[in-house]
Parts: C-alpha cells; structure tokens; sequence
C-alpha cells in the first residue's frame, strides 16, 4: 500500500486493496492478476510466503524479529491474488505499517529490500538458487566465496538489494542497471510495470533515470543554483532561499517549499544506553540535566539562522493539527529560552563547581565536564553550523561541548554500537509516531541514536539487548506494545500519552520543526512536467515517490 497525496489516508499500490477483520486480526491483500516482475515472472501470492518462511524466517538472515509483525504475525496464501497476514491479537495499526517506511511496508517510496530482510514479499524464483534451503550449505558457500563474500549470508543479503544487484526482479517503476556504489546510478524503466495513466498508456513515461554522485551539500547546492539537475530534493539549503530565487528565471527552474508536520528538522537525541564514559552516563539518565539543556537553546536565533523565520521553535512535538499531538502547550515544553533556570537547575543537580573559565566540573575527578555532539557528514548542509551555534549557547550555562563531524556510515555505526553520547537528527515521520518512533525513541536498533542496546531489548521482548532502568521508558515501551490492538482513536490517544511524556523527560532536545528544511525544500526544471505543487515529505511519504515521479514527462 501507499498512500494519497496528503499523506494521511491509505491507497492502492502493490496490491489493488486491503480488508482489515472486524476483530483487526486479519489483513487480506487483493493482488493484481497478471502482475509480473521485471524479469517476466510471475508476481503472486507465493512471493509473500516465500519472503515470510524463506528470507523473515531464515534466523540467520533475520536473527531478530521485526516488532511490526507483533512476534506472532504469519502470511497465508488464499490464492493466487491473495494473500492474509494473520495475528493471535488484534493488530488494528497493521494496513498502516503496510503503508509505513518499516521493515513490512514502504510501497514504492523504499521499492523492496536494501541488503536486509524486510519488505513482506521478494522474488521467489530468482532469489531461491542462493538459499542453502533449495540447494546445499556447501554449494551456496562455494559460490559465496566464489564470488568475494566470506559466508553464505553475506553473499544472499547482497543479491537481494535492489541498490546493488543489477540482476534483481523488482515491481518498482524502474529498474537498476548501475549500483549506487559508482558515481553515476542510473536506473531504466520496468517494462512490466503495472500502472497506466487514465487513457491506457503504460507508465512510467521516462525511460531512464541518472543520478550523479556529489562531493559535498555545497556542491549539490551549486549546481542545483545553476539549474544542473532537472529534479532535486535532498540537501538543498533552505537558508539559501533568496539566491535560489534571485537564479530562477535565468536557470529555468522553479523552487518549491513543502512544510512538514513534524516537530524536528533538527534536534539532539541522548543515547540513553551510553556506557563509556561513566560520568557523562550518569548526567545524561537525569531528567533535570536534559532539561536545562534544552532551555539553554536560543531556538528564535536558530530559526532564523537556518530557517529564515519558517520553522516553529518546539520540543520535538508534532503540529498540533495532527491527530496524535497532545496539544500547542507541549510544544513549548521545557523549550523556552531561560539560561538562568538552566544555571539554577545544573547548579541544584550537583553541577556547581566550575573551572577558572566557568565551565562546570566532572564529579568524578574534578575535571571539565565535556559532553560531545556526533554529526553525520552530508546528512544536512546546515548541520555541524548548527551544532557549533547550540555549542556557542551552551557556554552561557557552564556546559562544554565539542562537535563530532562523521562520515554518513560511520556515524550510523557509532548508533548501533552506543559509542555516541548526543547526536543530531531529524524527526521526520514520527508525527505519525507508531509508523515512525525510532527518532525520538529508542526503538529501531536499524534507526537509532537513542540506544541501540535498549531497542534490541525492545524488538525482542527482553531476549536480546539491555532492559532499560528508567521507569517512564518501560511505561512509554508497554503503550508501544498495546498500540496496534487499538482502533484509531484510542491509538490517537496513546500516541498524545507518549509525545507527553517524551517532551517532559527530555530525552531528545527538539530545536526547530514543522518546516521546510528536511526533505521540503525541492528544485525541479522547467522542462519536467506533471510535477505537483506541494507534496507529501513526512517518512512514511518521502519525496520523490509521494510525487508520482512515474507520472513526470519533459516538454516536447
């Protein structure tokens, strides 16, 4: 499934339709007859079984479950076209994450797997002959090798990644026929793609796809100025706003602003399973200390460094027009700039002694505390800029910080491996919190900065990872775990219970949300046609897919 041009209400995509169980434990799937793959094949009921028993079922392609499938999900074939995912309990939230950006859904905003074992279905027929299931441990091995990869494993992750493996069938629009680890990826139409415009005529228009690899942000900044690209969308520089402008009309393209709903387009989340540094660690599990440095943030001087005045100043907390927020007031919660309460607050936790420079104390050995902020390299121009004017505030109440500049996969390491103390990401997608939490939560061991031992935990019902010590995390894990029993309203408002709680224990530092500046910020071409003029950028939607890009055409 997909969704409408909102965002907000399910559509039609890989299958025509759904049907949710008045009991919510059952979600059937009405497939397209006659669908194939890329290839020619079939694309059937089988390709869901197959995903469920061969690739989700395989522990070791899939050692941990996913908790979308609610750890007691199952598919079952109805028959060709059709296909249930069953629950032992309800699990009314399901055709949602069938829509969502997790590991069961993303439509064609994610296509199918990227190297891991998710997706809900997968082709059957090609990917069989690289499973030890359909032939032998020792010939998959021997052909593993054969080809550079030290296991089995590692060699079946690759030939299902639709980034990598020219040979992959996909449904998607377009096919990859150069990997995204050159400089150039380029991708041509799917012959068998199943959609047509409203007069017949087989979509998508275009035939081929390039995209370029860019050294920097800035360099992808100035050639968009220039008009070099015919589409682009991600890492352009809203504060860059009035130069794209004034370069429109002589580079023939158009800028196009698309605000999000979500509370943060940038914010600093604490890892709350840090362990390296005992002292720091014990700073960071203390609510007050959280706090004061959220207050300790001059958000109005961030908005209009790096928004230009567009976004809204706030904790995290999505637009208070979304169902799921708990109201305009917690927005503002514990983020109103007050470096003197700040002080106070530090002073009362045990942070008042301070060196010659006024920066507080370690308790420990007597030396500067200093806190250090990982930032991910090419993620968001304005970022480390950001970090270093937060830092910059933070001297104000005695905190000492230092900026962490890390290259993109380095930086997601450092995640998974809870090395990073803070980091700085946005919160995209979690104004719909139960499609999206891993953001502001330490839930997504695959998408976390909060503290991956404590999503290990979560995701396996306590068999893997690190239980939590904070009572109000355990709380927000238990209404997590109820939410996809609960029809929409009563999800609604276990959804305002946790960004509640989330706003006042303060485990991630909301900066400046409900703006154009992550994902919303698009330069397309005069040439392209059939390109809307507000589109849908929340996670769950992203750009390009929530703009029909197989819809787009140049002038003749």
């Amino acid at each position: 499934m997909f969704w409408d041009p909102t965002g907000t209400i399910l559509a039609p995509q890989v299958a025509k339709g759904f049907e949710l169980s008045a009991d919510g434990k059952r979600t059937t799937l009405f497939l397209r007859k006659g669908m194939k793959w890329s290839d020619g094949s079939p694309f059937t009921a089988d390709d869901f079984v197959f995903w469920f028993q061969d690739i989700y079922g395989e522990k070791e392609l899939t050692p941990s479950p996913t908790p979308e499938m609610g750890g007691n999900g199952r598919i079952v074939k109805i028959d060709e076209t059709t296909v249930a995912f069953e629950f032992d309990t309800p699990n009314f939230l399901f055709p949602r994450l069938l829509g969502g950006d997790g590991s069961v859904g993303g439509g064609q905003s994610r296509q199918q797997s990227d190297g891991l074992s998710f997706g809900s279905y997968a082709p059957a027929r090609y990917l069989k002959q690289f499973l030890p299931k359909y032939s032998s441990a020792e010939k998959i091995t021997a052909a593993a090798k054969a080809a550079g990869y030290p296991n089995w494993v590692q060699y079946v992750r690759f030939k299902m990644d639709w980034r990598l493996n020219t040979e992959l069938p996909t449904v998607a629009a377009w096919k990859m026929t150069q990997p995204i680890n050159t400089t150039t990826w380029m991708l041509e139409r799917n012959p068998y793609f199943y959609e047509v415009d409203t007069e017949g005529n087989q979509l998508p228009y275009l035939d081929k796809i390039q995209m370029t690899l860019a050294e920097n942000p800035e360099v992808v900044n100035l050639r968009a100025i220039a008009g070099e690209y015919d589409v682009q969308e991600r890492f352009i520089d809203i504060a860059k706003l009035p130069v794209f402008l004034e370069n429109a009309e002589r580079a023939h393209y158009k800028f196009h602003v698309d605000p999000g709903f979500n509370g943060s387009d940038s914010q600093l989340v604490f890892n709350l399973a840090y362990k390296a540094d005992t002292e720091v660690a014990k700073w960071i599990a203390v609510a007050d200390f959280r706090r004061s440095l959220s207050i300790a943030i001059d958000r109005d001087q961030l908005n209009q460094a790096f928004w230009l005045g567009l976004g809204t100043p706030g904790s995290g907390v999505p637009s208070e027009i979304m169902p799921e927020s708990p109201g305009k007031e917690w927005i503002a919660k514990w983020s109103e700039y007050d470096p003197a309460k700040a002080n106070a607050m530090l002073d009362a936790i045990g942070l008042k002694k301070k060196d010659s420079e006024g920066y507080r104390l370690r308790s420990d050995n007597g030396e500067r505390l200093r806190l250090q902020i990982d930032v991910g390299q090419t993620l968001t121009p304005t970022w480390p800029a950001q970090v270093e004017m937060i830092i910059q505030q933070w001297r104000a109440v005695g905190i000492s910080a230092d900026l962490k500049l890390l290259e993109r996969s380095l930086f997601y390491t450092r995640g998974r491996n809870d090395q990073n103390q803070i980091a700085i990401v946005s919160n995209s997608g979690t104004e719909s919190l139960f499609l999206r939490s891993g953001p502001v939560l330490p839930t997504d061991p695959a998408d976390v900065m909060m503290g991956a031992a404590y999503a290990q935990w979560f995701v396996s019902d306590g068999a893997r990872g690190t239980k939590p010590t904070d009572p109000a995390l355990l709380h927000v894990y238990d209404l997590l775990r109820a939410a996809p029993s609960k029809p929409e309203a009563e999800r609604n408002a276990l959804a305002q219970e946790i960004w509640r709680i989330i706003a006042n224990q303060k485990w991630q530092i909301g900066i400046v949300g409900q703006a154009p500046g992550s994902q919303g910020a698009r330069v397309v071409s005069d040439r392209l046609e059939n390109i809307p003029a507000r589109v849908c950028i929340s996670q769950h939607c992203r750009p390009p897919w929530s703009a029909r890009p197989e819809q787009w055409f140049y002038k003749p």
